[in-house]
């Protein structure tokens, strides 16, 4: 990994029995494409593309301010998007979801950082380039979030890898 930028996003990274089930559930539709891989699967809640490594303590301590309630999460929608991007979503986003993505995005604009300015779609990528329709089918997938991650994305010969930067709690607030 560069020492001088890295490639940043926050997430909920997907626990991983959870994404062993659902990668199961995507590989048994039969489609054809990139599957993600399950060590990779997460719901992206700011993606911050390319940040020198010098901003990292700030990310950590802006992160450390952030008062969200931890949530249940049920994805229950497979969408495949005309670009071929595979990805399950929940038909209701939890308001405990909506709140920590725009509070994340308020304080990173605020500390200066550049966010794509399209609205926030509470979404797990499955695959990428898939050509193939998916067939009907209800997904059912219930996560209980507690923590939310800062990860750092490295492109390698065999596709992404994600390493863990660092990971905070949603914590209940009175």
């Amino acid at each position: 990994m560069n020492a001088t930028s890295l490639r940043l996003f926050f997430a909920l990274r997907c626990p991983t029995e959870l994404a062993e089930r659902i990668a199961q559930w995507r590989d048994a539709l039969g489609l054809h494409g990139h599957p993600v891989p399950p060590a990779n699967l997460h719901l992206t809640l700011a993606f911050l593309g390319q940040q020198p490594s010098v901003r990292l303590a700030e990310l950590g301590s802006l992160a450390a301010t952030l008062k969200a309630a931890p949530f249940d999460l049920r994805l229950d929608t497979l969408v495949r998007r005309r670009n071929g991007l595979l990805y399950l979503a929940p038909s209701e986003p939890p308001a405990a979801l909506q709140e920590l993505a725009e509070q994340l995005h308020q304080a990173l604009r605020t500390a200066g950082f550049g966010l794509e300015e399209r609205p926030f779609l509470a979404h797990l990528t499955l695959m990428r380039r898939c050509t193939t329709r998916p067939p009907a089918a209800n997904p059912s997938f219930d996560w209980s979030v507690g923590h939310f991650a800062l990860l750092a994305s490295e492109t390698s010969p065999r596709g992404s890898v994600y390493q863990q930067i660092a990971e905070w709690p949603l914590l209940r607030f009175r």
